[in-house]
């Protein structure tokens, strides 16, 4: 607790570009959780290096998803958005909460499996310590909860054993998170498999979009969106991509898929996918404008980089300081 707030912990990597799906899955919901919440938002960058990443590009990425966090509404008055690189203690304690980690439950780690197959030339032991860097992000802060999609359940569990672990040993040092149970985001699929998430990795440029696309390219790829052969908007679980589509047009516009499929009987797919298009375009041009204006400000952005670096550094030195000493290392002549 904070300030008689329960701590919540999110994050993304500064990888790729963020699509759609980050937006109306994550990012849009963030925005309603400072009220409740004390809330830590990651620009998680120590996590990007598992994979081979260009300097001058990931320098360039992070500062955007910082400045994209902003622009999606995230007051950094009310929120901590920083660079998890920026705070040391995430590495430190991710080294200590590694001794207390057991190399078969990583071993069971699903995502890993799906990495090293991607990165076979590159299976590196960051891949396969990843999820207790994951934990020491969340356990840090002593967040109270954690919002997941059902891909990163696994790794919560896995926080949570440790944690427990540790307490078991050294007594109540971190506070066992829970997964965030709110309003759950819209889930968006790929606009050509409908059976994937729409991914920021994705090769195929036409299957995701991207929050920066500018409304010619939006409507264009929703123009070559996979569809079906059935020729009516309905929702079912038959025709998946035409499901994927009302779902995108209802967190867009409010409506209910029930309202969509009345306002689209007797139409055909080109007048849907016309409006889904128009749809996220008016959401995503407001977000794109505040984009470069705050891209323009550099000194306010430094400023916001520099302060919360120094807010999220205080409470995560608050929890690393209480575990050295728990686990015996000698403290620190002031």
């Amino acid at each position: 607790m904070i300030d008689g707030k329960k701590v919540l912990f999110s994050g993304m990597q500064a990888t790729g570009n963020l699509t759609l799906g980050n937006y109306l899955g994550a990012l849009k919901n963030w925005l309603t959780l400072s009220d409740e919440y004390e809330c830590f938002y990651s620009v998680v960058d120590l996590h990007s290096i598992t994979v081979r990443q260009d300097p001058a590009e990931l320098r360039s990425r992070a500062r955007k998803l910082l400045t994209l966090y902003i622009a999606a509404g995230l007051d950094p008055k009310k929120n901590c958005i920083y660079y998890q690189s920026h705070v040391s203690c995430h590495a430190e304690l991710s080294w200590i909460l590694n001794c207390f980690t057991y190399m078969g439950e990583l071993n069971r780690m699903t995502q890993f499996k799906d990495k090293s197959a991607k990165h076979a030339d590159n299976i590196n032991a960051g891949l396969f310590t990843y999820p207790v860097l994951m934990a020491a992000d969340i356990l840090l802060y002593q967040a109270d909860v954690v919002p997941v999609g059902k891909d990163q359940l696994q790794h919560l569990e896995i926080t949570r054993d440790i944690a427990q672990r540790f307490n078991a040993i050294y007594g109540d040092v971190f506070t066992i998170p829970e997964p965030y149970l709110g309003k759950s985001g819209a889930k968006i699929m790929s606009l050509q498999d409908p059976t994937k998430k729409m991914s920021k990795s994705d090769e195929n440029l036409n299957a995701s979009i991207y929050l920066m696309d500018d409304k010619d390219t939006i409507i264009r790829k929703f123009k070559r969106a996979v569809t079906d052969s059935e020729g009516c908007v309905a929702y079912n679980d038959t025709q998946l991509g035409i499901h994927n589509l009302i779902d995108i047009y209802s967190a867009c516009t409010g409506k209910t898929p029930e309202e969509i499929v009345k306002e689209f009987d007797g139409k055909g797919y080109g007048d849907f996918k016309l409006a889904v298009g128009e749809s996220v375009a008016d959401i995503l041009t407001p977000l794109q404008a505040r984009f470069y204006e705050l891209e323009k400000d550099k000194a306010y952005i430094d400023g916001i980089i520099k302060e919360n670096a120094e807010k999220a550094g205080y409470y995560a030195n608050k929890t690393l300081r209480k575990v050295q000493k728990k686990v015996g290392f000698p403290e620190r002549i002031r």
